[in-house]
Parts: C-alpha cells; sequence; structure tokens
C-alpha cells in the first residue's frame, strides 16, 4: 500500500500543529504559573510585614509596661523607704524621752482619778486631761502602726501592679 505525499503531509501538518498548540499552552501554563508564585509571594510578603508590625506593636506594649511597673516599683520603694525613716525617727526620739505619746481621757470617767493633765502652749484642747504612755508601751504602739503603713504601703504597690497589667478593668 502507498501512502500519499498528500496524507503524509496533512498528516505532518497535523502533528505539527500539535506540536505547536502544546508548546503555546506550555507557555502559557508557564506564565499562569509564574503569575500565580508572584502573587503568592507577594501574599506571604504582606503577611510577614503585618505579622512583623504586629510582633512590633506587642513589644513596645510590653516595654511601656515595664517602663511603667518599674516607675511604680520605684515609687512605692521611696515611700517605703521614707515611711521607715519616719518611723525609725519617731522610734527614737521615743526612746530618748524627746517625745511623748500621751491618751486623752474621757473627763467624765476620769472622775476621781489623779492623772495630771499635761499643759500645752499651742494645743486646741481646752482643759483636757491626758495620760502619757509608758515609753515601752509607745514603742509597741509606732511599731505596730509601722507594720500597718508598711501593709498599706505594700497594698497600694500591688493594686498599682494589678491596674498596670489590666487597666480597663480595674478603673
Amino acid at each position: 500500500m502507498v501512502v500519499p505525499w498528500r496524507v503524509i503531509g496533512a498528516l505532518g501538518l497535523a502533528l505539527a500543529g500539535a506540536a505547536l498548540a502544546w508548546q503555546v499552552q506550555d507557555w502559557r501554563y508557564e506564565g499562569h504559573l509564574a503569575e500565580q508564585s508572584r502573587l503568592h509571594t507577594e501574599t506571604l510578603n504582606q503577611l510577614s510585614l503585618a505579622a512583623a508590625t504586629a510582633h512590633q506593636a506587642e513589644q513596645d506594649k510590653r516595654l511601656a509596661l515595664e517602663q511603667r511597673l518599674a516607675a511604680s516599683d520605684k515609687t512605692h520603694s521611696e515611700k517605703m523607704t521614707n515611711a521607715q525613716k519616719d518611723q525609725a525617727i519617731l522610734r527614737d526620739r521615743l526612746a530618748t524621752s524627746d517625745l511623748r505619746l500621751s491618751v486623752l481621757i474621757d473627763a467624765g470617767s476620769a472622775g476621781g482619778c489623779s492623772v495630771p493633765a499635761t499643759a500645752s502652749s499651742g494645743g486646741v484642747d481646752h482643759a483636757t486631761v491626758r495620760a502619757r504612755l509608758d515609753p515601752a508601751h509607745a514603742q509597741r504602739i509606732v511599731a505596730i502602726t509601722s507594720e500597718g503603713d508598711r501593709g498599706l504601703i505594700a497594698l497600694q504597690a500591688c493594686q498599682a501592679y494589678v491596674r498596670a497589667l489590666a487597666p480597663s478593668r480595674y478603673e
């Protein structure tokens, strides 16, 4: 059987057309894949930039919180130191008899008590009856109030810490 040249030519042309179509589709597909890859890369870059911005914002918030907490801690430490100095001065004055603590006595309940009234040159109370406390008792009272003062200062520091961590809840 003899194949005519026309059939071979047509078959050749069909094969060449198919190969050319295949090549064109390959180029189009490569272009489409390149575009998808570029878009994907842009999307990843935008996500990375957003994540880095969010991370930096969180770091800035944390740094600001640490600075506020450090300032608050410094303030409360200074208050505690000042309170301790004041209490030490008060204890020293009580110990050296430079200062005496006294209590006000109700004139009606003093009755026949012979507690001498202390004279006060600048006092507001007129003719009030006062009793001096024993220095040892005065020292104990100062120690108790000192503990209370330190406790209040520590409580204020704790409250400031909690407010700094969650400001919207506790204001």
